[in-house]
């Protein structure tokens, strides 16, 4: 999704080292010192720097690593009990020439992959196919008489956006419109108390409840990481604003409360019939369209290639990793397996979040050395989430158990308990 003006959704300080250790060489400030940007990014006065330059980013500093091994699809991990480490399969994709590594420990950060439900699928990709290949596909997007996108995440946003912005071409003379089966096309949550949920203090606090709990609630906090940047909605609408002076009707449409439950083939199957139902009005229509663009998400399958070592991992109920609180997999195996983006599901909606990476890299790397190389950040934000946290600190509060008290270390024990409310 390396659209032309699109912005990282954090901070730039959501680097790879920064948050752990601002004085690295590797930090994103040092990148624009050393490739002569530091005081055009001083007048630029944005946080959220270009996704594009971002990409550069992290070009340079592979560049200054002597690790990095692309052209490596894993195939395999297994414990080799004899010798006392990790033994990590491989090969070229391409040419299909196999690579064996060894460590005593791994990192698995194979991330997620973009996900297009089972009803939705089996079109030409070339007419049907999922936001993260819009960039590769926009030339044919814009041959079409007509463009649906299907979301209503960011991703969707942003290929809406562009389409919107190149409609104006009159080369292009496409009808564009846009679905999703949300409420509206909201944005994310973006102030600054509401970031307070990506902080190592929310992420404890998450991973301490009962996984039942965290089943019932991550799910709806999808608005502080699924939905619509404010900037990015802001942007849209100017344009549709601008489009729309003197008297003109942009072709375009939103429509939202609507769940795309199929896609056919018309005739020669250039357009396709998208079988659409709002949900709220519980009314159903077909809506035609030559291309389809699906922001449909992404998904986090368990790696084919942890095989043979699967029966020394814990699994939960439903099938999915058992993490401890510092986010390594339960693995029943000496070497350690630290994760990232696998835990959502123990740690919340924080795990994703480029801003907490540098602070499990920190943890990782901590227990690796044996010594607290870097330090563990404990006391980051202004709000509390556990009990324990805010009584501690609030002096006139304290813990209640049934009809009596336990005081927390500020409190006057001769205060009367407050009543016991619901809500």
């Amino acid at each position: 999704m390396l659209l032309e003006g699109a912005t990282l959704e954090v901070p730039f300080l959501a680097d790879l080292v920064t948050l752990a250790d601002p004085t690295s060489p590797y930090s994103y400030l040092n990148y624009l010192r050393e490739t002569g940007r530091l005081y055009e990014f001083y007048f630029y006065e944005t946080f959220q720097v270009p996704r594009r330059e971002y990409n550069e980013y992290l070009r340079w500093v592979v560049a200054e690593l002597e690790s990095c091994r692309f052209g490596r699809e894993v195939t395999a991990v297994r414990w080799d009990d004899e010798r006392g480490h990790y033994v990590v399969t491989a090969t070229h994709p391409e040419t299909g020439e196999r690579f064996e590594y060894r460590g005593e420990n791994l990192a698995l950060g194979v991330g997620s992959r973009p996900q297009i439900p089972d009803h939705l699928q089996g079109h030409s990709e070339r007419d049907v196919f999922h936001t993260a290949t819009y960039r590769g596909n926009r030339e044919r997007v814009l041959e079409a008489d007509s463009v649906t996108v299907v979301g209503s995440g960011q991703s969707a946003a942003e290929v809406f956006q562009d389409l919107l912005e190149r409609q104006a071409d009159p080369d292009n003379d496409y009808r564009l419109d846009w679905l999703t089966r949300s409420d509206g096309f909201f944005p994310m949550e973006y102030s600054k108390l509401g970031l307070q949920h990506f902080t190592p203090e929310y992420d404890r606090y998450v991973y301490d409840l009962p996984q039942g709990v965290k089943d019932e609630f991550i799910p709806e906090q999808e608005l502080l990481y699924k939905g619509i940047d404010p900037g990015t909605s802001a942007e849209i609408y100017d344009l549709l604003y601008r489009r729309s002076i003197g008297d003109r009707d942009p072709d375009v449409g939103l429509f939202a409360m609507t769940e795309v439950r199929d896609i056919e083939a018309v005739g020669d199957g250039a357009e396709y019939a998208l079988d659409c139902r709002q949900w709220q009005a519980e009314e159903s229509f077909v809506h035609e369209s030559e291309v389809v663009v699906l922001g449909t998400g992404y998904e986090r399958p368990i790696p084919d290639f942890l095989d043979p070592v699967a029966d020394a991992i814990g699994w939960d109920e439903q099938g999915r990793f058992e993490v401890t609180a510092d986010h390594r997999l339960a693995i029943d195996v000496p070497g350690d397996v630290f994760l990232q983006n696998a835990e959502m599901h123990t740690h919340g909606v924080g795990v994703p979040d480029l801003g907490l990476g540098c602070y499990r890299n920190a943890r990782f790397v901590n227990r690796l050395v044996g010594h607290e190389a870097y330090p563990e950040d404990t006391d980051t934000v202004y709000q509390d989430f556990a009990v324990e946290q805010f009584v501690e600190r609030a002096p006139n509060a304290s813990r209640q158990h049934g009809n009596g008290t336990e005081s927390s270390s500020g409190a006057d024990p001769s205060r009367p308990s407050p009543p016991t409310q619901k809500d």
